[in-house]
């Protein structure tokens, strides 16, 4: 490991838990584009059985609901 890298880990104890989170979530980032495998965090795989979840259970959003949504993108951007 670079001297760069040992000396900015040293410090990382005295961060906030939520930017040490960023910083391991940055981390997990580059090793999976390393190892060409992605690992999911703990938040990701939450939302994916949530999705999952729903899909089985006949959860969608309405048609309506969906064009609601893009009429409000669209007047955003306008």
């Amino acid at each position: 490991m670079n001297q760069s890298a040992k000396e900015i880990l040293r410090r990382v104890d005295t961060w906030p838990a939520e930017d040490q989170e960023e910083l391991v979530e940055a981390a997990r980032e580059i090793e999976a584009r390393r190892a060409s495998t992605y690992l999911l965090s703990d938040e990701e795989r939450a939302a994916i059985e949530r999705g999952l979840w729903d899909m089985r259970t006949g959860n969608f959003a309405s048609e309506e609901a969906i064009a609601a949504i893009f009429r409000k993108a669209r007047g955003a951007s306008e």
